[in-house]
């Protein structure tokens, strides 16, 4: 039986993402997307993954790049992932700035950020897949809390009592 796009989108949609911008440079011109199809994929090599759309501008470059930048975005930073997205419709874009980095351009001022070279691009349906080689780290000094995306719309995390962090997964199936 065929799945419905639209109730596919709206299934998925039940799982929060984190919210990032992946910035390259293709041809001395920065590229940058919103993007919340982004995972890491390995430890060793450490390795990440996006999802970009094949019809896309930044799909259709994505193989003229030789890296990029994953930025994950922090709460405060919803006009920016707004304006990456394409859905800016206030005017002049949200202040800004990238800069030149290892990998690709990073976004300054977001929570945390990763430099990548291209390790493989795969078809993935209408997207394409693509994995890159982690070459450089940076985190914000001060810890800020993610921007969430969730059945459709931005979210934020609330303050909650912490909860202990496990040291393995033994004894749950693995």
């Amino acid at each position: 039986m065929p799945i419905d796009s639209r109730t596919f989108r709206q299934t998925v949609g039940q799982f929060a993402t984190g919210v990032t911008v992946v910035a390259m440079e293709v041809d001395g011109t920065i590229r940058a997307m919103t993007a919340n199809s982004f995972t890491s994929l390995s430890l060793d090599p450490p390795l990440v993954l996006f999802c970009v759309g094949k019809h896309t501008r930044a799909g259709q470059v994505v193989h003229a790049a030789a890296g990029f930048s994953i930025n994950i975005l922090e709460e405060g930073q919803q006009d920016i992932s707004a304006y990456f997205a394409g859905a800016w419709k206030d005017g002049p874009p949200p202040p800004f700035a990238f800069i030149d980095w290892e990998g690709g351009p990073r976004l300054e001022g977001s929570a945390a950020s990763l430099g990548c070279l291209i390790h493989g691009i795969h078809e993935g349906g209408d997207h394409w897949v693509v994995i890159g080689r982690v070459v450089a780290t940076h985190h914000a000094e001060v810890p800020a809390r993610p921007l969430v995306f969730f059945r459709g719309s931005y979210a934020t995390i609330g303050e909650g009592r912490a909860l202990a962090a496990a040291s393995s997964f033994e004894g749950i199936g693995w």
